[in-house]
């Protein structure tokens, strides 16, 4: 039923770019650490920059664990599903790393972004993921679901934060700069945000 992919690209780029959420799924080296699984959404936030390479932005929330885990070991794993249309799981099993805002990649990352105003989302890092094996399953048993919109809530939510206050922000939630295992998360107190590019939405 499954097939594995040499690159990213045709209709298999095609499909993980048009879906409207995707999941990441990390974990810590300890056995009996915490595994992480989160939700990402919002237009423009993912990008293919090549054959065997994505990245998305991470941005303002109360927890970092994807960061964390990602410093200390890289294992990573995307996964997105067809909710409308055929049925279809990919899955992208990957190293990755968090390109924090003070990197000097960052602006080159950064602009390959130019559908979404990062500032009104308190952009945190931009999660690069290097494809290390890439499949898809059948996904029969996903339910149809229909995509009626981004919610605004988080622009709404940290699009009132400078630099100074959302440092404040992350500063008072116990699982930013720290993970639920203890490992180094997001570090604080942030770099100053990049220019936004004139380009963005």
């Amino acid at each position: 039923m499954g097939k594995t992919y040499e690159r990213i690209d045709g209709r298999l780029r095609t499909f993980i770019e048009e879906q409207p959420v995707f999941f990441t799924a990390t974990a810590p080296l300890s056995g009996d650490g915490t595994v992480n699984l989160s939700p990402k959404g919002l237009k423009g936030s993912f990008a293919v920059l090549d054959e065997h390479t994505v990245a998305y932005l991470d941005f303002a929330g109360s927890n970092a664990e994807t960061v964390a885990h990602l410093r200390e070991n890289g294992r990573i794993t995307l996964m997105w599903c067809a909710f409308q249309g055929p049925p279809n799981i990919v899955r992208v099993h990957g190293r990755g790393e968090p390109v924090f805002r003070d990197d000097p990649r960052f602006p080159g990352l950064l602009a390959r972004f130019p559908g979404i105003d990062t500032a009104a989302h308190g952009l945190r890092a931009i999660i690069v993921v290097h494809a290390e094996l890439v499949r898809d399953t059948c996904g029969y048993a996903v339910p149809f679901m229909t995509y009626d919109a981004d919610r605004d809530l988080h622009a709404k939510r940290f699009a009132r934060e400078d630099d100074a206050s959302l440092s404040a922000y992350f500063e008072k939630k116990e699982h930013v700069g720290t993970s639920l295992d203890g490992l180094p998360g997001l570090p604080l107190p942030l770099p100053p945000s990049p220019p936004t590019s004139p380009s963005a939405a």
